[in-house]
């Protein structure tokens, strides 16, 4: 039996048959999503000192840490970012499929 290989087209979500501009949007959210967990993570803290220094809830952190990304804003998780010292800047390119005529 052979199988059939497809290219990424470098979005899981557009892959996975989400809309254009909706997976352009959930890919920046799971960056940030994930950058918010590896730095919990890195620093060891449990959900409650999380959620003071996030300024949320421990059911919130429960949340972010199981990645229930339909529950967090792009601004939401930049917040929590800047909470935990980072900055964050955005990176633009152009994509692979180039403009497209109106």
């Amino acid at each position: 039996m052979k199988l059939k290989v497809t290219r990424s087209s470098g979005n899981v979500f557009r892959d996975l048959g989400f809309p254009s501009e909706e997976a352009e949007h959930l890919l920046v959210r799971s960056d940030l999503m994930i950058k918010v967990q590896k730095l919990i993570a890195s620093r060891r803290l449990k959900q409650a000192e999380v959620a003071k220094i996030l300024r949320v809830t421990q059911p919130r952190v429960s949340d972010l840490l199981r990645g229930r990304i339909d529950l967090f804003s792009t601004d939401a998780l930049i917040d929590m970012l800047a909470r935990l010292g980072f900055r964050v800047r955005l990176v633009l390119k152009p994509s692979r499929r180039g403009l497209k005529a109106a």
